[in-house]
């Protein structure tokens, strides 16, 4: 009997937020190590499933980084990394192209197989991600940065309470094909549909200002503590392109930016449907 008064507990907390998020566009980025060919885990597309279910609009942007290295060393290919970002030539290009669409395809499979309705876009197909070549001191090849988002086939799938699914290659003025960096394309994209949340899933519990020591994580953050903590470095290395992603989508529209850690249960439905939350949410 206390277990089922607990259960009903939590749908109660929780009836606030679906009342609130009813039909908003939520954008979920989700990349590291655990998206490969196997696709994204069941755990977090139950999540998803939830939410939409829920009367949510989520929008899945997802990466696949190891995945791509992999394809690259059986052929042949040695991955290159400078300042974070992938050197990409023209056969880098198309294998980053076919490993993307693989696991795009198996998780929308999966969805579909979970019993939501979801479609598959890649960022070269509609004007969906428009680039220019990223300027930077060593020329790291194909690799790009966002000018534009067509959001017009993501809206009407969202519309028809399908679950876009969207892996981040943009086309640039001369016709080519770009790597672009995920966060980026989740984070325009949050901005084009004012979305309601954005959300960064990782490998860490958010922004801690000891890295050890998850008593120390901020719970809330506003977008100028964000360069604050930057410049004292307690957000370094790969975290700062992260909360640089979420402190644009705010300034960009969005109502608030999440970064939460992947691997703990339910992460999503905690952080969005419960009072406290288990991560860092960045607002205005």
């Amino acid at each position: 009997m206390k277990e089922a008064i607990k259960k009903s507990e939590v749908l109660i907390e929780a009836l606030p937020y679906i009342k609130k998020f009813f039909k908003k566009p939520v954008v979920i980025k989700y990349g590291g190590s655990t998206v490969d060919e196997k696709g994204i885990e069941r755990g977090i597309l139950e999540d998803i499933i939830f939410m939409n279910y829920a009367g949510m609009r989520p929008i899945i942007v997802h990466g696949g980084g190891p995945m791509i290295s992999k394809m690259m060393k059986r052929s042949g290919i040695e991955p290159k990394f400078i300042g974070g970002r992938r050197v990409t030539d023209t056969q880098t290009i198309h294998i980053i192209d076919k490993a993307l669409h693989a696991i795009n395809r198996k998780i929308v499979h999966t969805l579909r197989e979970m019993g939501t309705r979801a479609f598959g876009l890649s960022g070269k197909e509609n004007n969906l991600i428009r680039v220019k070549k990223m300027r930077t001191e060593v020329d790291l090849g194909f690799v790009g940065e966002v000018t534009s988002v067509d959001t017009t086939v993501v809206k009407k799938l969202i519309e028809d309470n399908i679950v876009p699914v969207i892996y981040p290659l943009g086309v640039g003025r001369d016709g080519n094909l770009y790597n672009v960096n995920a966060d980026d394309v989740a984070s325009e994209i949050a901005m084009k549909l004012k979305a309601e949340k954005f959300v960064l899933l990782t490998n860490v519990r958010g922004i801690m200002r000891d890295k050890k020591d998850p008593a120390t994580l901020y719970h809330t953050l506003k977008t100028g503590d964000v360069g604050q903590l930057i410049k004292r470095k307690v957000i370094d290395s790969g975290m700062i392109p992260k909360a640089q992603a979420c402190v644009n989508a705010v300034r960009g529209g969005v109502k608030k930016a999440h970064i939460l850690d992947a691997g703990l249960p339910h992460a999503l439905l905690l952080e969005i449907f419960t009072d406290k939350g288990i991560g860092t949410q960045i607002v205005r």
